[in-house]
């Protein structure tokens, strides 16, 4: 373990993860927003202070297991060292920049296991590698949408059963109301799964830096990685909102709260059992979940391939950018 890293060097780390926090939080915006703006149940605005204050009200309702899991379970904490933690954190900003850039919603958190995996791997080999949390992370790559998917789809399809007969106005009016609390429990579980990445990683470093252990996780750290999400999700990323509320199918609000429940109820699950999920990944299943209960026609298969494939890219890319960032970083000493 390298206790040797200067408290510069890692007062300067720490906050190049709460900016990576920050950013997952604005890259993400679109996916605790993009079906209640879309369904024009709030203003823009009115949704990331919404989706903000709830992504941090998750404080005081999850425990700490996907912290753990990123912090002790990807890559050996031996191996780690303040190159590792830049190498990581450059691999996942950079593709989350990216992505941004091109309106395309990709999952922050498997950019940042990418990233660790691709500077861990950089600096020691494939052998620093702890499969058992790998491939429950990359399982529900698969698990994860699928699932948001069945759960989109089960819902609105009951819905659609219980409110037959009810006209569709009546039902707008209904939804548009307990579209707030679907919103609401999404943000929540968006909260709690992300936050809860950059707190590993912090965990990781002082644990590296011999000034935490690896059984508690300061208070500060918690506190700050939930509050620096929300304020990502405050700024908000709209190139995304688009993509994710109007692309893939249109939304009207019972739909939109189908969505939400479905991917809240996924990412409850997912944090219950320390998986770190993407969201994205998970919303995306939800609304095109509920797409399926219509017309074959209703869901944009295209625009869904592209992010599928997208999806499949992020952890050998950011692994890839980690890799050649944490090479760069044994160049200046």
């Amino acid at each position: 373990m390298d206790t040797s890293i200067a408290f510069s060097a890692l007062v300067l780390l720490v906050a190049l993860a709460l900016f990576f926090d920050f950013l997952n939080g604005f890259h993400d915006a679109a996916n605790s927003i993009a079906t209640v703006v879309s369904t024009g149940v709030l203003k823009p605005y009115q949704a990331v202070i919404w989706a903000a204050f709830f992504n941090f009200l998750a404080v005081a309702f999850f425990e700490l297991k996907v912290a753990a899991t990123v912090g002790k379970g990807i890559v050996s904490p031996e191996f780690v060292d303040a190159r590792v933690i830049f190498g990581a954190l450059v691999g996942a900003i950079a593709w989350n920049l990216l992505t941004w850039y091109y309106g395309i919603p990709s999952s922050s958190s498997h950019a940042l296991i990418g990233g660790l995996i691709g500077a861990g791997v950089a600096r020691a080999g494939p052998g620093v590698l702890l499969a058992p949390g790998i491939l429950k992370t990359t399982a529900f790559i698969v698990i994860s949408p699928l699932l948001g998917m069945f759960l989109g789809a089960f819902i609105i399809i009951a819905i659609s059963w219980l409110l037959f007969r009810s006209s569709a106005r009546r039902v707008d009016r209904w939804f548009r109301r307990l579209q707030l609390v679907s919103s609401a429990f999404y943000s929540l579980g968006h909260g709690s799964n992300d936050a809860q990445k950059t707190m590993g990683i912090i965990w990781l470093l002082l644990i590296a830096a011999g000034v935490s252990s690896s059984d508690h996780l300061p208070f500060w750290v918690i506190v700050s990685c939930y509050l620096a999400i929300a304020i990502g999700t405050l700024f908000g990323g709209w190139r995304i909102v688009r993509t994710m509320g109007q692309k893939i199918t249109k939304l009207r609000p019972v739909g939109g709260f189908a969505a939400e429940a479905g991917g809240a109820l996924t990412l409850f699950l997912a944090s219950g059992l320390g998986v770190p999920v993407s969201t994205t990944h998970t919303i995306t299943g939800a609304i095109m979940g509920v797409g399926t209960a219509q017309p074959f026609s209703a869901v944009r298969w295209g625009i869904a391939k592209g992010i599928v494939i997208a999806w499949l890219l992020t952890i050998p890319a950011s692994a890839a950018i980690a890799a050649l960032a944490w090479w760069a970083s044994t160049l200046v000493g």
